[in-house]
């Protein structure tokens, strides 16, 4: 007989890391791959960022553009997967460039995932706020589909999301088990309505040729607004590094973390290429579904409600609310709990308050950080003309992207730079991290780049004279958030944040000896 029950091998591993067990180790590893796949939700970013891809570059960058940003994403997150399974955290990104680089590192990761966690998060439910809106009026609640309304929506959406994650993490679980089933079936619903029910099909020629150029410039043309285009999928890929913010609550996490991330971008990238081709093909007319006033800036929308009858159409956009719902619930989830993880070791100011747990082992006030601060990024969509409101949304997804993928990459590159401080965990690429990681990089720098470029339909860069409507909001927010986040660093934080703190003292192995017998 032993006095101490023996900690778990997660357990373990997580007071090699430096803590001590505190949230709830619940979850399975289908749990942690349905929370990523959940927050990826193709029946989210995929629809509600369609008209993005649609104007820049047309159906081509449906056809070729998804295929091409899930390959590349593909790489990213082998890269990332490895450093999932040799450090599995809840602080993540974070944590990994910390260990690799030093708290300088650790610090500017942290700041560009939490940035873009809650950009993420705002965007996701952003847009379910437009297809639940449209829902509720095809139902009969008339509350109209204006700025206001979305607006309301939307906080209505927050709300309900920062309550049920508050619960508990069990109830969190089975909502995400939920949900990834939900994703399924309603992939394979849309692609049967459609394929079989939509009034008219597009040919393949059309599918895989037709070209829409807003560029208006004389060097690239379709190819350059084809590269913009990519934001639409790109965007949709976010968000998988919640499996391994749900590190600290999985079973088996060093492996299950690893294939969480792979399994979410494999299956997405299927489904998601099925449901963006399946709305492709039965695109009514091309130039109305880009006319924004007949698709409402939302050409998805146009295409169901102008494709299907009225109870096709209205079933499939209530499948498409629902998972959004669904994906800004777990959204939130993965954001409270990186969050959790950063303000456990100082990095947050009023950090006891969001590394605060309650009696459930819930975040909570961490929980409502990230809700209120969402809220707070979409304010401007209330505040610029309606005509507007697709270009705060747009921004929202730039910002989301970037942030989230320049926090991929940071941990990436130091394990290139750095890769004598790296153990390898049960889950490793072996020889073929250098060449992935190297691809991945490569990738990242390229959307980064296009991602902050201005994009217009009267031409880039503004061929007709400036305009507002041209202006990509995503660089100006980030140079602004970089900027605080830097002077902050070099005027006091360097001073005070020395990277992840431990919180258990005694070596784990004399804590679990046996102490008689």
């Amino acid at each position: 007989m032993t006095a101490t029950q023996p900690r778990s091998d997660d357990e373990r591993r997580l007071a090699e890391l430096g803590y001590k067990q505190e949230l709830a180790r619940s979850w399975s590893g289908f749990s942690n791959f349905a929370i990523s796949f959940t927050i990826v939700s193709i029946l989210t970013g995929g629809l509600a960022s369609y008209g993005i891809g649609l104007s820049n570059g047309g159906p081509i960058t449906m056809a070729w553009g998804w295929p091409l940003v899930s390959v590349m994403v593909l790489f990213v997150g082998l890269a990332m997967a490895e450093l999932a399974s040799a450090y599995p955290t809840s602080g993540g990104l974070y944590w990994w460039a910390s260990e690799l680089g030093g708290p300088v590192w650790g610090w500017f990761t942290g700041w560009f995932n939490l940035i873009g966690q809650i950009a993420v998060t705002a965007a996701i439910d952003y847009g379910a706020a437009i297809f639940t809106t449209v829902v509720l009026n095809v139902i009969g609640l008339d509350i109209g589909t204006d700025r206001n309304a979305i607006f309301l929506v939307f906080t209505g959406i927050l709300v309900l999301h920062a309550v049920l994650n508050i619960i508990g993490p069990h109830l969190s679980a089975v909502i995400n088990n939920v949900s990834a089933w939900w994703h399924v079936g309603g992939v394979a619903i849309f692609v049967a309505v459609l394929g079989f029910g939509a009034r008219h099909h597009q040919s393949i020629g059309f599918v895989f040729t037709k070209t829409v150029d807003n560029s208006a410039i004389g060097f690239g043309g379709v190819a350059f607004s084809f590269l913009l285009g990519l934001l639409h999928a790109q965007y949709t890929f976010t968000g998988y590094d919640a499996s391994a913010h749900m590190s600290e609550e999985t079973h088996d996490a060093s492996r299950m973390a690893a294939k969480g991330i792979i399994n979410t971008i494999v299956v997405s990238a299927v489904a998601g290429y099925l449901l963006i081709m399946a709305v492709t093909f039965a695109i009514p007319n091309l130039d109305e579904a880009l006319d924004p006033t007949k698709n409402s800036g939302y050409p998805v929308i146009y295409i169901l409600q102008n494709s299907l009858n009225s109870f096709w159409s209205g079933l499939l956009l209530v499948i498409a609310a629902v998972a959004q719902l669904f994906c800004g619930y777990a959204s939130i989830t993965a954001a409270s709990r990186m969050l959790f993880a950063f303000a456990r070791d100082g990095a947050v100011p009023g950090s006891k308050l969001w590394a605060q747990l309650s009696a459930r082992k819930v975040p909570v006030n961490a929980v409502f950080f990230v809700s209120v601060f969402a809220f707070i990024l979409l304010i401007p969509s209330m505040l610029v003309p309606a005509a507007n409101a697709p270009t705060a949304y747009a921004a929202a997804t730039s910002v989301a992207t970037i942030g989230l993928y320049i926090a991929y990459g940071i941990p990436v590159l130091l394990r290139l730079l750095r890769g004598n401080r790296f153990q390898a965990g049960p889950w490793q690429l072996g020889g073929w991290h250098r060449p992935i990681g190297v691809i991945a990089l490569i990738w990242i720098v390229v959307i980064s780049v296009l991602f902050i470029l201005p994009t217009d339909d009267h031409g880039y860069p503004w061929v007709d004279g400036f305009t507002w409507n041209a202006v990509n909001y995503a660089p100006l927010t980030l140079v602004g958030v970089v900027g605080a986040i830097a002077i902050w660093w070099f005027v006091s934080a360097r001073r005070w944040f020395t990277g992840p703190k431990r919180t258990v003292e005694e070596p784990p192995e004399a804590e679990d000896a046996p102490v008689g017998a």
